[in-house]
């Protein structure tokens, strides 16, 4: 029997793949798209049975190939990228790919685990996983919305395990392949190493500069939940993943750079500090994000808790420092 990964070569799927084989499972068939082709490197330390092209896999999935083979579909796949115009790519490639293995393994009786999105929510300030607090503010939170109230639909009839989750800022190893949409600890890390300091928005939603608060949660942490509820195959649902706690884009400045100055054997600066000295910058709120940015978000893990899972999340401060050290020996 397989475990199959899509989005496999991506940032999340990169992570689940290295963490299921640190617990001694290889039989993993990985899928995605390589027309980015540098994803790649994602893989390299990780062991695989088979590689296959998103397109190809879907065609024989619909043929009946995995049929009685597979043990659990890992979904990561998708475009994530919020800023994305083209809307009828978004909801092919995120929603429709999506029913496609729904269908499959509700048929197969097979665990489907599932990446959703906090973006669901869009500029709410309750992020609870019940549908008069969701409204999505572009075509990306709307197609993994639109999939949650399928999955919504089907979950009362299904026999096999069906869990999503509302992956709220995730930030961690292997992501540097995604450009714009890497997380802000990423560029903060890329931004000190070449500038000497790094760049933050002004003030928006009646917060200060760099005032903007979300939920970060560390990729270590979305690992150890997914694979958590692949060891809980009674545990079905939508839930929210997240720290569970809102930080400011300020928080996660200060810890960047302090990590990065410990590397350099400096001492540790606060804020005020930091921007005395011109480390930190704050720079005009784009226009490109007017309507469509969360100032604010904060996962409300109750479901999540109420599940079982009751291990303690990462802070900032001390996923950055473990992000920021992984940085220094990989990019």
């Amino acid at each position: 029997m397989y475990t199959i990964v899509t989005g496999a070569a991506g940032f999340i799927g990169s992570n689940l793949v290295k963490g299921l084989n640190e617990r001694g499972v290889t039989r993993i068939i990985a899928v995605d798209n390589l027309t980015r082709a540098e994803k790649f490197r994602n893989l390299v330390d990780c062991e695989i049975v088979d590689f296959i092209d998103k397109q190809d896999f879907i065609a024989r999935v619909q043929a009946g190939h995995f049929d009685g083979d597979i043990d659990a579909i890992l979904h990561e796949g998708a475009c994530s990228d919020t800023m994305e115009q083209d809307g009828r790519y978004m909801m092919e490639n995120n929603f429709r790919y999506s029913q496609i293995l729904l269908d499959w393994c509700l048929d197969q009786d097979v665990q489907f685990l599932y990446a959703s999105s906090a973006a669901t929510y869009g500029g709410g300030r309750v992020f609870r996983e019940e549908r008069e607090y969701e409204g999505p503010l572009n075509v990306y939170g709307y197609s993994k919305f639109l999939f949650d109230q399928i999955v919504r639909q089907r979950l009362p009839q299904a026999s096999s395990q069906v869990a999503g989750f509302r992956y709220f800022n995730v930030y961690g190893p292997r992501e540097q392949h995604k450009g714009r949409m890497a997380s802000v600890a990423f560029h903060h890390f890329n931004q000190y190493r070449q500038d000497g300091k790094v760049k933050l928005f002004e003030g928006t939603h009646g917060y200060g500069h760099g005032e903007q608060q979300r939920d970060f949660v560390f990729v270590a942490d979305v690992v150890k939940v997914n694979l958590w509820f692949l060891d809980h195959p009674e545990k079905s649902g939508i839930f929210n993943l997240g720290a569970g706690r809102a930080q400011t884009f300020n928080d996660v400045a200060v810890a960047t750079v302090n990590a990065c100055r410990a590397l350099e054997n400096k001492p540790a600066l606060t804020l005020a500090e930091l921007c005395a000295q011109g480390i930190v910058e704050y720079i005009p709120f784009p226009d490109a994000l007017k309507g469509k940015y969360q100032a604010f978000t904060q996962g409300d893990l109750a479901r999540l808790r109420e599940a079982g899972y009751d291990t303690a999340m990462a802070t900032v401060e001390d996923g950055i420092a473990h992000y920021v050290e992984w940085l220094n020996k990989h990019v």
